[in-house]
């Protein structure tokens, strides 16, 4: 690169021209091969001429080396804080009479459909999925009613519902289908269902705690268990500014709180009403049914700006491993290039009068290419300009 080029040098000042004459200084160039000498191995070739009293200072000579145009997909994000929680937030209330609760389950408990929840003077009470919670017994002749159905969908889904049909009349199938069920959990088999012997959560349950003791009296109607889903999700809070950035079902990736791990996740729901943030707040977790009541950490917290809260399901849900409520950071896509031309961002050369250029090697000899400059990612830009290809060879700036 000569010094009366209208080029700036990546990142230089221009040379000053000598005082009197113009020379030129060339630039250093790569040898294909380094020559040792002495123990030291010389990587250029520096073509500076020997400085001499009364004349200027030559410009830096910089080293170079080459990368080829590539074709790639590019891609820019914006960072958002979030935290790591479970989906959903739900309260069993219990319906069994008795002396006292004989079982209970653990925090961090997983409990699914057909399994015990707890126990009352022995007898287990079972999970059951459903929407409407119990509130009845349920035998031959009770008044039809979603809550008959809802217990119907369950003795199928367990593999007692053979010739059962799904309604809202508690039939002689129905009443077969419990006394299967009951005589496979060591139940008295009565074809019945007495109030307290199921409870009904939306799907399995994670526990969170547990508000009797055992050895405590049964009450019925008093809340005793709290518990979230099993599915992780993320809750974080992005600037109202950035809301345009994401919608439900645009993919997303989540470093997980070693800062080095990431994930892949589903963006499931954006909060229609925005939120302000208040200063000095920091992330705190819960699951709520949105997912975790604070579970996202606002971006940039302690701002006081407004935002918008999203939750994320991981595509993975094993990559959450037992975090519970742990800070994560959300990358979202803010800019997209598929299938462009792209150079490493030090082949830029800044021209004199705007603009970009790079330094295309081709049979020996080096010419100046000016470009056009799309997406820039972290470490590489897109380009477009005469004659570059992929696998055309441009220079860059040697460490």
């Amino acid at each position: 690169m000569t010094a009366d080029r209208a080029v700036l040098a990546r990142g230089d000042d221009p040379p000053k021209p000598p005082r009197s004459g113009r020379r030129r200084f060339k630039r250093a160039t790569v040898l294909a091969a380094p020559v040792v000498a002495a123990g030291v191995t010389a990587g250029v070739v520096l073509g500076t001429p020997a400085l001499r009293p009364g004349h200027p200072a030559a410009a830096p000579v910089v080293a170079v080396g080459y990368a080829a145009v590539a074709r790639a997909d590019l891609t820019n994000t914006v960072q958002v804080s979030g935290s790591l929680g479970y989906a959903g937030s739900y309260t069993i209330v219990n319906q069994a009479q008795g002396t006292a609760y004989t079982a209970l389950p653990g925090a961090g408990a997983i409990i699914r459909r057909g399994q015990q929840l707890y126990a009352v003077d022995g007898s287990p009470v079972t999970l059951f999925y459903g929407a409407m919670p119990e509130w009845r017994a349920l035998s031959a002749g009770v008044t039809p009613g979603g809550d008959v159905a809802q217990l119907d969908r369950n003795l199928i889904a367990l593999g007692y519902g053979a010739g059962l049909t799904v309604s809202d009349y508690f039939t002689d199938a129905t009443a077969y289908a419990v006394g299967l069920w009951q005589a496979a959990r060591g139940l008295p088999v009565t074809g019945t269902v007495p109030l307290g012997q199921v409870a009904y959560a939306p799907g399995a349950l994670r526990i969170t705690s547990a508000v009797p003791v055992p050895g405590s009296p049964p009450q019925a109607g008093v809340s005793i268990l709290t518990a979230t889903s099993p599915v992780p999700v993320v809750a974080a809070e992005v600037p109202v500014g950035q809301e345009y950035l994401v919608k439900a079902g645009d993919a997303v990736t989540v470093t997980l709180p070693d800062g080095v791990t990431t994930t892949p996740g589903i963006i499931t729901s954006v909060a229609s009403v925005a939120s302000a943030s208040s200063p000095g707040s920091g992330s705190s977790g819960g699951a709520s049914p949105e997912p975790s009541s604070g579970a996202g950490a606002g971006s940039g917290s302690g701002s006081g700006q407004d935002t918008v809260q999203v939750t994320v399901r991981l595509v993975n849900p094993a990559a959450a491993g037992h975090l519970d409520q742990a800070p994560v950071t959300v990358n979202i896509v803010s800019e997209q290039a598929r299938d462009v031309l792209a150079v490493p961002i030090s082949a830029l050369v800044a021209l004199a009068g705007g603009g970009y250029a790079v330094e295309v090697s081709q049979g020996g000899a080096v010419r100046l290419v000016a470009v056009r400059t799309g997406l820039f990612s972290q470490t590489l830009v897109q380009v477009s300009g005469a004659g570059l290809t992929v696998g055309t060879r441009v220079e860059v700036p040697s460490s």
